[in-house]
């Protein structure tokens, strides 16, 4: 069985008694306790309805663009035609290639973040799907990594695009930013998250859709934040 640490047993000793509905507060206490000697991440989790009243679980994959990025540098690989590597090089790619790129991919021995693909090339990197799939790498169309435009791919990765999807009981995790971001851009952040996730419930869910929201760093404590509030 896992033991907590001494560092964490006397951070829920102090927010113990933490009650508030304020967001400021709520996210000035978690960049508070953030006191690992690296600059945590702060992140949200969510859970959502599932149920639509017709019968049927709602999917909820998609992307969105959060006001003040994520803090996270991500390493983008670009897999492109040989005459659109340069492009891509000037673009900001930190990888870029073509059938070169595949063989790195097919042996297994490829090293970023996200994978952008040029529409001609999707036909190439199909077979891949067995080893980019489960790593969450396989590029989509509707999350914004098959494009023809690359300079804006990569820079909206690069810039703070996030991929939201649920997983089977309907929990949604992912970053709002980093512990030296000032509380106004975590707040903006998690209110466009929000905002965001809101306006994709389908009609067929009658019920709340939103059920719970916690927010925490990646060594501290979750904190409950109430949706009305948002």
């Amino acid at each position: 069985m896992k033991k907590n640490s001494k560092r964490y047993i006397e951070l829920k000793k102090k927010t113990k008694d933490f009650k508030s509905a304020d967001l400021n507060q709520i996210l000035e206490l978690v960049k508070k306790n953030s006191t690992a000697k690296f600059d945590e991440s702060i992140d949200v989790s969510i859970r959502i309805g599932l149920k639509q009243s017709k019968g049927g679980d709602f999917n909820l994959r998609t992307v969105t663009q959060l006001p003040a990025g994520t803090g996270k540098k991500l390493k983008v690989a670009v897999l492109c035609e040989p005459d659109k590597t340069e492009e891509a090089k000037k673009c900001g790619a930190d990888i870029v290639g073509a059938e070169d790129l595949i063989e790195k991919i097919s042996s297994g021995k490829f090293e970023f973040d996200k994978l952008i693909c040029t529409p001609g090339m999707m036909g190439k990197i199909g077979k891949h799907g067995k080893i980019l799939g489960p790593k969450g790498l396989m590029p989509n169309p509707k999350l914004g990594t098959v494009s023809t435009n690359i300079k804006k791919s990569v820079q909206d990765i690069k810039n703070g695009l996030i991929e939201i999807k649920h997983d089977k009981d309907g929990n949604i995790g992912t970053s709002i930013g980093r512990k030296s971001f000032s509380s106004e851009d975590l707040v903006n952040n998690l209110k466009h998250l929000i905002d965001f996730i809101k306006k994709e419930k389908p009609d067929a869910i009658k019920n709340e859709f939103i059920k719970n929201i916690y927010v925490t760093s990646t060594m501290g404590v979750s904190h409950k934040v109430s949706s009305k509030g948002i």
